[in-house]
């Protein structure tokens, strides 16, 4: 058996996309799946594609309900390394494929998620140097984990970091987003944050943030 299957996924705007568009790779939370946030499609920049893959672990081995998790959480800002290794890898098979499984050639790949899709994005981003023109951290953290995650100077320049959180999360505390924002500046990142007041969610004024985002930072379009 592949020890590494191919990752299911969902795609949103794939119809009227052509070579040059950018795609947006976000990434479930623990427990979710690949159709859990299929409903950010509407708010996105008007070209962008939506790609909503499925991550490799069942989550109810760990206690994470019926859907799937990017790696087994421990505590704080700590997990398992074995399995966000894992993920990494079945991303990389899933990314190196975009093309082919889109249609067509994207400009620009911006990687991210919510919760432990955003910290899965940012370990991604991190341990790939330009792999992905963007990261969105939508109510994640950066994991602590130096051997399997380096936070190294320059291995974010040139790629913009949008971070998302909650002053109020329950889940993922707002200490936790500092903690990581803390640590990207001093590697240099180009990090643009946010906060809301909610709790573990993503939120109508945070989809309208990060749209802005992507059209000024990423895609260089200063017309909505």
């Amino acid at each position: 058996m592949d020890a590494h299957p191919p990752l299911r996924f969902e795609i949103e705007g794939g119809d009227s996309a052509r070579d040059g568009s950018t795609a947006l790779v976000l990434l479930h939370g623990r427990g979710a799946d690949r159709h859990d946030l299929r409903g950010v499609y509407p708010a996105l920049p008007t070209g962008t594609v939506l790609v909503t893959p499925e991550a490799p672990h069942p989550g109810a081995p760990w206690g994470y309900g019926p859907g799937w998790a990017w790696y087994r959480y421990v505590a704080d800002d700590r997990v398992v390394p074995a399995t966000l290794t894992r993920s990494l890898e079945s991303l990389d098979a899933f990314l190196g494929d975009l093309p082919s499984t889109l249609g067509f050639e994207p400009a620009r790949v911006v990687l991210g998620g919510f919760s432990q899709g955003g910290t899965t994005s940012l370990a991604y981003a991190l341990t790939r140097p330009g792999a992905a023109a963007g990261v969105v951290m939508l109510s994640g953290f950066l994991v602590d984990a130096p051997e399997a995650v380096p936070v190294r100077p320059g291995a974010l320049d040139g790629v913009p970091v949008f971070w998302g959180h909650g002053t109020h999360d329950p889940a993922i505390p707002l200490t936790l987003g500092l903690r990581g924002r803390t640590s990207l500046g001093e590697i240099g990142a180009d990090v643009t944050p946010h906060d809301y007041p909610m709790g573990h969610q993503i939120s109508t004024r945070e989809l309208a943030d990060l749209a802005d985002w992507l059209r000024i930072r990423v895609d260089g379009r200063e017309e909505a």
